[in-house]
Parts: structure tokens; sequence; C-alpha cells
């Protein structure tokens, strides 16, 4: 019996209009009333998945959710941290040298804030969708109290996929290194990722690793689908996901979330 579910966000429980289906909301609801933990599992903060939340009912002092890639670990109600991973400052001057010798965008996220040298068009999605402001500020020179959860490499595809292929390979020793969207790479702790932040959790309420589902489609999601009993990818995932993930339900677009919950939670027959 699965009794807990974290779920991405965007291209996972989201359609393409940043909506919660109604297919998805009635079965997370009914998921709910038969005790199981739902837990929203994203790289925004939790400001910017507020009203997700309120609208699947999930803000009270037991529900927890798991923001910036795994960084951090809240309570919904009270914001109460749980677990926290995040960057010193030796981290950002490293990443700060390492964006300007590769030649892309970059912008480094505090908890209420993007920071850039330059404002671009993909820090100002980061912002919209998040919203949260974007401070402009040299990045090389930080104030000593700015906690930096997570940096970001941003820029178009074709220019992150050479930036990945020209990445020195220690990046990976020292960071968890994620790429949660075409336009997006991410350096977190080497500790921080969403399979962390949901096992954070479900030791929380005494939750097996086999009672869990974890449902993603990017590469911010590869550790928690690797985490769980059982790691779905929505069938728009990227193809590294789908490698590894034990089911492949349906797309964000065709109530995908639904279709795993009605499958393995609920038992209903599904198409």
């Amino acid at each position: 019996m699965y009794k807990l579910i974290a779920l991405d966000m965007d291209g996972t429980l989201l359609n393409e209009d940043k909506q919660i289906s109604v297919e998805n909301h009635k079965s997370l609801k009914e998921a709910k009333e038969q005790g199981v933990k739902v837990v929203l599992a994203t790289g925004r903060p939790l400001v910017g998945i507020e009203n997700y939340l309120k609208e699947l009912d999930l803000v009270t002092t037991e529900n927890y959710s798991v923001s910036f890639n795994g960084a951090l670990v809240q309570n919904n109600n009270t914001g109460e941290i749980i677990s926290k991973n995040i960057l010193n400052d030796d981290d950002v001057k490293y990443l700060y040298d390492l964006s300007l010798k590769l030649n892309v965008n970059r912008h480094a996220n505090t908890t209420d804030s993007v920071i850039t040298t330059v404002n671009n068009k993909y820090t100002e999605i980061e912002s919209t969708i998040n919203k949260i402001p974007t401070h402009i500020m040299d990045l090389s020179n930080l104030p000593s109290d700015t906690e930096v959860i997570k940096f970001m490499f941003v820029d178009d595809p074709s220019i992150l996929d050479q930036v990945i292929n020209n990445l020195p390979s220690t990046v990976y020793d020292k960071y968890t290194v994620v790429r949660s969207a075409p336009y997006f790479l991410e350096f977190l702790h080497p500790m921080a990722n969403k399979g962390a932040g949901v096992k954070a959790i479900a030791e929380r309420f005494e939750i097996n690793q086999e009672e869990v589902i974890c449902v993603g489609d990017a590469g911010n999601d590869v550790h928690m689908v690797e985490y769980a009993g059982l790691g779905v990818a929505m069938d728009n995932a990227f193809d590294e996901l789908k490698a590894i993930a034990n089911y492949i339900t349906k797309s964000n677009a065709e109530d995908g979330v639904a279709h795993v919950v009605n499958k393995f939670i609920l038992k209903k027959k599904t198409a």
C-alpha cells in the first residue's frame, strides 16, 4: 500500500496552462481522504507554490513540501525548515567565475529573490513563475549575510548543451547538478536533491521507501524517482528519466498524475 505520493509541478502535476486539471485535483483529493500524504516537490520556492497548496488543501501543519529541488524542506503552514542544504560564499564565487569562463547567463536564488548581474529573459521567467523579485547585483561580491539556495546557468537550450559538454568533471563531485528545464541548469549543495527531500518527509511520518510514489518529468526529478518504491516518469519526460522509471504514465496534458493515483492508490480501472 502506498502512503505518500510526491509530485513535481511543472510538466507533471500542472498542464501547459500551469493549472491543476479537474481530474488531477479529484484523484488527489480522494487519495488524501484515504490517508495518503501528498507532497509537492519542486524547484520553486515555497512562496512560488502557495496558490497550488491552497488549491489542494495542503496548508495544515501536517503538510510539507520539497522546495528548491531539495535544498529546503518546509512546513507548508509555518514555513519551518526541517532540512536545509545551501551553497556557501566560495561556491557562489566559483560558479560565477565558471559562468564567465563558459560565457553563459546566470543567476542565484535566495529564499525570496533572484539575483543576477544582468537581467535576461530566462531570469524573468524564473522571477515570474515564482512570484519573486529580481535584484541586479554583483554576484562576485554579495553581502556576507546573503543565503544562496542554488545557482543557475540560464540560457538558450543549445547554449546549455554546449555548456554541459564543457563542464569540468569535478563540478559533479562538488554539487548536485540538474537540468530542470531545457533552459535551466542548476547547481545545488551536494546533499540537496528531491530524493533526499522526499526521504526526509517520509521518515518524519515513519513511511517506508517502498510505500512512496514519486512522479516527475525532468532531470531534477531523477533522484526522487530513483528513491521511490514506485518511480514514475511522465510521457512527456526527459529520456534520462524514462530510462530509470518503474512506470511511464500519460503526459501532463492527459492527466498523467490522475492516471497514476487511480491505478496504484485508488485501484480504479484505468484506460
